[in-house]
């Protein structure tokens, strides 16, 4: 499996997801910029990042902008066509400004900026510790897409505790029913606040993150 790693004018985490794939997971990474267009290179067996920061800013909403990059368009075309694509913090936003993904991310629900290390559960219950940099984490979407989520198995990852129990007070963001991930139904994009790739190296004592990129199949 083949990496391509989106670079808008204000990402700042590229740099850390390169990193976590070609020196800790030993995959092919091709950096991209959001003003071209071509994905020939890639197939659907591959995998299209959108990296965390400040696309433009953060200007309009976090995402807004971004979402129109002429990249974006191919990167679109691409998830319809069955390719992986995930989208980390600022990714997350960029893929639901898309439509690639139901939902949105509100400003966090203290009104601060979040920077630390939380719990995580997975679908089968495992228990990861991720940190989370942000400050419009809070996932939002009405009930009843909230309900077609969860019952279609969308929802990737919770926030929790370290036993692993689903309280808003372990919830960094407020974010409704502390959905922390989700993928759309196809099971092809998926979108995170959490930050795996700042969790992948035993230089930083937490290969958690590493651990994420097996859930999601792109290991």
């Amino acid at each position: 499996m083949k990496f391509g790693i989106v670079v808008f004018p204000g990402s700042n985490c590229d740099r850390d997801m390169q990193d976590a794939l070609q020196n800790h997971l030993n995959k092919e990474v091709i950096m991209l910029w959001h003003k071209d267009k071509d994905l020939s290179a890639f197939t659907t067996d591959d995998c299209i990042v959108l990296p965390g920061g400040f696309s433009f800013g953060d200007y309009l909403r976090c995402g807004a902008i971004a979402r129109f990059s002429p990249m974006m368009q191919s990167v679109i075309e691409f998830a319809n066509k069955g390719g992986k694509v995930l989208g980390v913090c600022n990714g997350f936003q960029i893929l639901c400004e898309s439509g690639l993904l139901p939902g949105v991310l509100l400003p966090n629900g203290h009104q601060q900026f979040v920077c630390k290390n939380i719990h995580l559960k997975n679908k089968a219950g495992d228990i990861y510790t991720i940190p989370v940099a942000h400050g419009d984490g809070r996932y939002f979407a009405d009930d009843k897409t909230l309900d077609e989520l969860e019952n279609n198995s969308q929802v990737l990852y919770y926030y929790c505790d370290e036993k692993g129990n689903i309280d808003k007070s372990f919830n960094p963001n407020h974010a409704t029913r502390n959905i922390a991930g989700i993928s759309n139904k196809q099971g092809n994009v998926f979108g995170m606040m959490p930050h795996p790739e700042r969790a992948s190296s035993k230089f930083l004592g937490n290969t958690d993150g590493l651990k994420v990129f097996t859930d999601l199949g792109l290991n």
